[in-house]
């Protein structure tokens, strides 16, 4: 197909460690058929030769920690017809979000030798808190199958379908053992997004919550379920406050722990 035919696309990167971008490069084969099908605007992990906007679909990768994010993320919002967020970064401020509970004058002042010349923001924060998103496809990392659903969604003209539910779910579909019923293992699985294939789960370990919530958390029910397999407040807060630390639904809840 003529370039000029096909939908040009765009991945673009913030503070990030590159693994959701990995996870797109790793496709492979299904790589090289959506290769075919759209045009590669801009991916500096993978071409030298960006090209201007606007572009169809924006897969954004990393959160917000600089005015200057502020202001890029602004500018790539106004050339993106579609605009999706990618990993825990993207949608809920990633690791880097632990500096929001603390002092970052203190932090910068621990890690670098001269921060006088380092410029960042309080605090590290969605995309979504910037701009509007058409889509947030959660995970540390993503899923390749639900990045695959979501471009090839939009090169037909439809809604990608992305599943909502838990991680509980998929331990059904699987055949897994309730660690949390089976071994009193504690467990993020029945507050978590699907998208992982209940990979922990599946060797024996429970989830970590690497999807960040789902749209159906009861945590209310949930906290106590933590505390009868033996997790303390301490442990509790710390489950909630990894990879997506800054995700309201798990945000709201550790401030509360933590403030017992």
């Amino acid at each position: 197909m003529p370039d000029e035919y096909r939908p040009s696309l765009a991945v673009w990167k913030f503070a990030s460690c590159d693994g959701c971008q990995l996870t797109l490069l790793d496709c492979e084969g299904e790589l090289l058929d959506i290769a075919g099908r759209v045009r590669i605007s801009y991916f500096l992990e993978a071409s030298s030769a960006p090209e201007d906007g606007p572009y169809d679909l924006s897969l954004v990768e990393g959160s917000i920690t600089t005015a200057h994010d502020v202001e890029r993320i602004g500018r790539i919002r106004q050339v993106s017809r579609r605009l999706v967020t990618i990993g825990a970064c993207a949608t809920a401020g990633g690791v880097q979000a632990l500096r929001n509970h603390a002092e970052v004058a203190e932090f910068l002042s621990v890690v670098y030798a001269s921060p006088e010349y380092i410029e960042t923001l309080a605090t590290s924060t969605p995309v979504s808190a910037h701009v509007p998103v058409d889509l947030e496809l959660r995970g540390c990392p993503i899923d390749r199958g639900q990045l695959i659903e979501v471009i090839t969604a939009y090169l037909a003209g439809r809604s990608p379908d992305v599943p909502s539910h838990s991680v509980c779910f998929e331990c059904k579909r699987r055949g897994t053992v309730c660690v949390t019923v089976a071994h009193g293992t504690p467990c993020l699985g029945p507050v978590t997004h699907a998208g992982c294939g209940a990979l922990c789960p599946t060797f024996g370990r429970g989830c970590y919550g690497c999807f960040g919530p789902s749209d159906s958390t009861n945590f209310p029910a949930f906290v106590p379920l933590l505390r009868r397999d033996g997790m303390e407040t301490v442990d509790i807060v710390r489950t909630l406050r990894t990879f997506n630390t800054a995700a309201p639904e798990f945000d709201a809840v550790a401030d509360e722990e933590a403030g017992r």
